[in-house]
């Protein structure tokens, strides 16, 4: 796959659906982004979290693990750290609040939902 090549969108209105306990970008100045193909080849951020090129696809003994750190490897709006209670608070007081909206304010009922 080209680095060139023009990744779909995985967002609807600045929210992924798609996860039960993602934050809401609306509001925020953070724009969602859309995936892209890392240097490896890889594509990041589709919440797909299959590539053919990926180590996880072609791993062996002699996979150094090492190959998947560093910033090419995560998504800057969709990655999976954002459905953390903390990180979501992060991005949520960035945004106006929102009327209405029944929350409770210790439990996440979406614990281990995605």
């Amino acid at each position: 796959m080209s680095k060139d090549k023009e990744q779909k969108k995985v967002d609807l209105d600045e929210t992924l659906p798609h996860q039960i306990s993602s934050p809401d970008f609306k509001g925020t100045g953070m724009k969602m982004q859309a995936p892209f193909v890392n240097e490896h080849g890889v594509v990041i951020g589709d919440s797909l979290y299959d590539s053919s090129n990926s180590p996880l696809n072609n791993w062996s003994t002699d996979t150094d693990p090492e190959v998947m750190a560093g910033d090419e490897w995560v998504h800057p709006t969709n990655d999976i750290g954002w459905n953390t209670n903390m990180n979501r608070d992060l991005i949520e007081k960035k945004a106006p609040p929102k009327e209405g909206m029944l929350r409770h304010p210790t439990k996440d009922s979406g614990y281990g939902k995605d």
